[in-house]
C-alpha cells in the first residue's frame, strides 16, 4: 500500500476512529499490529469492528441462517429476530471482540472490548417492523431488533481514553428501554467519530476503497468531496451503501476527514491515515 504525500498522517493526540468489517479477506492481524505501533507513538485511537462473516458461519452451523433483506430504497440489510441477535451478540461481543482485545493485549496495548449495550455508549429508536421488497412486492416484516445510532454517550469513553486504555466496540446498542438492538457498524462508527469530534474516520474493508466499477480495483475512486458525497451512492455496491452513507453523516457532522481503506494487508490504518483509498475531505 502507498501513502499519498497530500495527505499527511494524522498528528500525535488527535482522534482517529477506525471501523474494520468483518468480510472475508480482512486481516486482523496486520490491523492490530499497525493501531499498536501508532498508539504506542501517542496516536489516540479507538476501534469498532464488525463481524458479518463469522456471524453468517455460525448462524449457518446453529441451523438458523441469516436472513436479508433489501428496503425500498435499496439497502440490503440483515433481518434481526430474537434468535438472529442472540447468535449476533455471541459472535460480536464474545469471539470476535475478544479475539481483536487479545490481539491488542499480546502487542502490549491495553485494549478494553465493549458494546454499544454497554453503558448505553450506542443508543438509539428500536424499530420492531422493516419494510422490504420480495419478489417485487414491498411487505412489512415483524419481530425485528434493528435500530439506527441517534446518540452517542461518550463518558464511558472518554473514561477509558483518559486513562489510558484503547476502546474495542461493536454492535448492538442499546433502545431507549433498554433493548439490545443491531445497529450498522458504520453508521455507528460515523456517529461516534461526530460525538467526539474526531479529526479522521477511516472505514476498513475487504476492498481498496470505492470502486467506480465494481469489483475493478484499478477502478479506485481516489477523493470525494465532502460536499458531494452522497452522488457516490450509485457506484456502491451492497455493504458499500452503508459506508457511504456513514461517510455523508460524518462530514455533515463536522469530521475533517473519512477514508475508505483496505484492511486486507500491510499497515492498513497507517496507510489509510495516508490517504492511500478514497478519501473524502
Amino acid at each position: 500500500m502507498t501513502q499519498a504525500a497530500d495527505h499527511p498522517q494524522a498528528q500525535a493526540g488527535e482522534m482517529v476512529i477506525v471501523k474494520v468489517g468483518g468480510s472475508a479477506g480482512i486481516d486482523y492481524d496486520a490491523v492490530c499490529a499497525d493501531i499498536a505501533a501508532l498508539w504506542k507513538a501517542g496516536q489516540r485511537l479507538i476501534l469498532v469492528h464488525g463481524g458479518s462473516g463469522e456471524t453468517n458461519r455460525v448462524a449457518e452451523a446453529l441451523g438458523h441462517p441469516p436472513k436479508f433483506v433489501t428496503s425500498p430504497s435499496g439497502y440490503t440489510s440483515r433481518f434481526t429476530d430474537r434468535q438472529t441477535l442472540e447468535i449476533f451478540e455471541m459472535v460480536y461481543c464474545g469471539k470476535v471482540n475478544k479475539g481483536i482485545v487479545e490481539r491488542l493485549q499480546r502487542l502490549g496495548v491495553n485494549a478494553v472490548g465493549l458494546s454499544g449495550l454497554d453503558g448505553r455508549i450506542f443508543e438509539g429508536r428500536h424499530k420492531d417492523s422493516v419494510r422490504a421488497v420480495e419478489n417485487g412486492k414491498v411487505k412489512v416484516l415483524r419481530g425485528d431488533h434493528t435500530g439506527t445510532v441517534e446518540k452517542v454517550n461518550t463518558e464511558l469513553i472518554e473514561l477509558l481514553l483518559n486513562a489510558g486504555y484503547l476502546p474495542v466496540l461493536t454492535p448492538p446498542a442499546a433502545s431507549y428501554e433498554g433493548v439490545a438492538i443491531n445497529v450498522d457498524g458504520d453508521r455507528a462508527a460515523a456517529a461516534l467519530a461526530v460525538a467526539l469530534k474526531a479529526d479522521a474516520l477511516l472505514l476498513l474493508s475487504n476492498v481498496p476503497g470505492l470502486l467506480r466499477n465494481f469489483p475493478d480495483e484499478s477502478s479506485l475512486i481516489a477523493s470525494i468531496p465532502a460536499n458531494d458525497v452522497e452522488s457516490y451512492l450509485e457506484f456502491a455496491q451492497d455493504r458499500m451503501k452503508k459506508k457511504v452513507l456513514g461517510a455523508a453523516e460524518a462530514v455533515q457532522g463536522g469530521v475533517r476527514r473519512v477514508v475508505f481503506g483496505d484492511a486486507r494487508a500491510g499497515l492498513p490504518v497507517s496507510a489509510a491515515l495516508g490517504g492511500a483509498g478514497t478519501v473524502v475531505s
